[in-house]
């Protein structure tokens, strides 16, 4: 059996474990990472960058079929659209391509060993990888476990046949005439979305009494408004029971304890992550856990001395750039730097039609916390590059402490209002206040003016509304 000895072993190619190792051998530190399937993880390869580019087509061929209806205001016509799904889906599946050679290239210039195959711990400092040429036995003096998470699989809706996940909705070369999917959070409002605008029936099945229950109602009115202009049918308070026994409906019951029949050519479940640590030998271990994720603190340590843990492993929030964050982190510790996490706000987005963005505390989590605050919101249907885009639904709202006018927090939602998440987070992990943002010329015509509207409101004297 092959044996490598090294001072870092990463478990995990995705988001949070190539920037570890990336970050690992920049710093000069002699560094393994083990994958069992592709480098990029999820995120790359069957999560957010093939489910953007999906959401892209998307929007491009309803731009068209609207074109095609005449219902464009400024005048644009054009035949009706035809999409070739495959060729979509090949072209997406050449982006994810070249940033999969992109990590490999980055992992190789920081000079780290890539190893493929699937790791198990023997103890705290050895792990085996079953390699195609057979078990190697990897020895580090730290290991990071970032092996991520998988869609959850309903035991009365196993994945196959016309059940899938995000990773089967992402592969497909047909789209369905009814697609049935079953959770309203962001994964199935995305992807439900996407398929509505390609011409698909969808009807979303939800359990709670709302959809997107991460974002408060005000953020998720426009989005539900925009779905039902979309003639995607929502049930809320309503649960998923199973497959008719042809495999062509989904059996639901209705809030009102009714029975319900969807007609459905393929079932989306999107009913949340679970993190992957099955054969991963965690029993060979001594970790603390929180449920099904491994507990952590603020270095990202875990119970176990010379082991960290990064990513959706660890749980919520089950995002690429916390992940990421994470990973460069715990290579700056294995360095030997002063290190800890310290971290104001992580950007949620959700990418469905329009956007979402929240970064920092909503106002009602700030209430909870006791805290006195002014907010000032700031309609995008008085920004004049939001009318230029024809996307005039939505606002900015920014909460902020009323003594000190400290930033809590930025909220969107409207068109694009994802490319304005780095500024949210970086005035609040900057400090700034309100008259800080007010103070800030911003450039016009552009849609981060209601950012700046937006505090000019919270302070009194909004100027353009």
């Amino acid at each position: 059996m092959t044996e490598i000895t090294c001072k870092l072993l990463v478990i995990g190619a995705g988001p949070g474990g190539y920037v570890c190792a990336i970050r690992a051998g920049q710093l000069g530190l002699d560094t393994v990472i083990v994958e069992s399937t592709k480098l990029g993880g999820s995120c790359l390869n069957v999560g957010c960058i093939p489910s953007k580019a999906m959401i892209h087509v998307a929007e491009e061929f309803e731009k068209a079929a609207h074109a095609a209806a005449g219902k464009t205001p400024f005048g644009l016509t054009a035949s009706a659209p035809k999409l070739d799904l495959k060729q979509a889906v090949a072209w997406k599946d050449g982006i994810v391509q070249r940033l999969n050679n992109g990590v490999a290239a980055l992992l190789r210039k920081s000079k780290v060993k890539i190893v493929h195959g699937r790791a198990r711990f023997r103890d705290g400092k050895t792990v085996i990888v079953e390699t195609e040429t057979g078990p190697r036995t990897i020895k580090a003096e730290t290991i990071v476990i970032a092996t991520g998470s998988a869609p959850v699989e309903l035991p009365f809706l196993p994945f196959g046949g016309n059940v899938i996940s995000s990773t089967g909705a992402l592969a497909l070369t047909e789209v369905p005439k009814r697609l049935a999917v079953v959770g309203g959070g962001y994964i199935g409002l995305e992807l439900g979305t996407a398929f509505a605008k390609l011409g698909s029936k969808v009807t979303v099945v939800e359990a709670q009494a709302s959809i997107l229950p991460l974002y408060d109602a005000e953020l998720t009115a426009p989005v539900a408004k925009h779905l039902a202009a979309l003639g995607i049918e929502v049930l809320l308070g309503a649960k998923a029971r199973g497959m008719t026994p042809k495999g062509d409906a989904l059996l639901i019951e209705t809030a009102g304890g009714d029975e319900k029949r969807i007609e459905a050519d393929k079932v989306l479940v999107t009913v949340g992550r679970a993190p992957v640590t099955n054969g991963l030998g965690l029993e060979e271990l001594v970790l603390d856990m929180d449920g099904r994720f491994i507990r952590i603190g603020d270095r990202c340590e875990t119970s176990m001395r010379g082991i960290h843990a990064i990513g959706d492993v660890t749980g919520e929030p089950m995002l690429a750039h916390r992940a990421m964050a994470q990973g460069e982190m715990v290579a700056e510790i294995a360095a030997g730097l002063p290190r800890a996490w310290d971290k104001r706000c992580i950007p949620a987005v959700c990418f469905t039609d329009p956007e979402i963005v929240s970064v920092g505390l909503s106002p009602e989590e700030a209430r909870k916390a006791g805290l006195e605050i002014k907010t000032g919101k700031f309609p995008f249907a008085a920004n004049g590059r939001a009318m230029t885009r024809h996307g005039e639904q939505g606002f900015v709202r920014i909460v902020a402490q009323a003594q000190t006018q400290l930033v809590l927090g930025i909220q969107a939602v409207g068109q694009g209002v994802s490319e304005l998440s780095s500024t949210f987070g970086l005035a609040i992990e900057m400090g700034a206040t309100l008259e800080d943002i007010a103070g800030t010329i911003h450039a016009h015509p552009t849609l981060g003016e209601a950012v700046q509207e937006a505090a000019l409101m919270a302070l009194g004297h909004a100027i353009h509304i």
